[in-house]
């Protein structure tokens, strides 16, 4: 399995680059916590998060009868936010975006974080200049990233069996395979490797392993 026709690499940013699914689980238990609902661990959150976001809300036991999405969603991420600079990469992704570059192949960031935002994070982590396009949502609320990967497609115009995404859950194999593209996934983020291991996709165990692999 080696992806000779890529050279252009169309990364996935939150748990695929930037290790902050622990930020994720504190911030949720916070918000638990004052709903008196049960807290979660990594492994549980690994177990149940989801594209649309909206559906692991309720998996938490969030009722939106109560308190809408739209409010629960805005809290998550103000919380979120405070503390983002807590994060930072995993420990290999700035020497792998280093060598794919130099290897000749060019990269881009397709993202479900809201684009803003996103642009900040990718700058402030030293690895803007990695990236020829960084595109992200226009909200907070995480509904998927389909609709952003056709305009990131449509600004790159490069034939579709020369890219290839990289991302850490289900809904990335699912983006790639609504835009017809390559696809590999990581399971050092989001969601549990027994989560994608099905998905139709190769995986690989760590970032470092991408390399043998272009």
């Amino acid at each position: 399995m080696v992806f000779k026709k890529c050279n252009h690499i169309i990364w996935d940013w939150n748990g695929t680059l930037l290790n902050d699914a622990w930020l994720c689980v504190e911030v949720m238990n916070g918000m638990l916590k004052e709903r008196n609902l049960p807290l979660i661990t990594l492994d549980i959150y690994r177990k149940i998060f989801d594209f649309p976001v909206r559906d692991y809300y309720l998996k938490l036991g969030f009722d939106f009868e109560k308190e809408p999405f739209e409010i629960v969603g805005m809290d998550f991420m103000l919380l979120y936010n405070r503390r983002q600079k807590e994060c930072s990469l995993h420990p290999e992704a700035a020497r792998i975006l280093k060598e794919v570059r130099k290897r000749g192949y060019r990269q881009s960031i397709l993202s479900a974080r809201e684009e803003n935002e996103l642009r900040q994070e990718v700058k402030d982590l030293k690895v803007d200049q990695f990236f020829s396009a960084v595109f992200g949502l226009e909200d907070h609320y995480a509904y998927g990233k389909i609709d952003v990967g056709i305009r990131l497609l449509e600004k790159l115009s490069i034939p579709k069996d020369q890219l290839l995404f990289i991302g850490d859950t289900l809904h990335d194999a699912e983006v790639a395979e609504e835009l017809g593209i390559d696809c590999i996934l990581i399971p050092n983020g989001h969601q549990s490797k027994e989560r994608i291991i099905h998905c139709g996709y190769p995986l690989v165990h760590r970032l470092r392993d991408l390399i043998d692999l272009l």
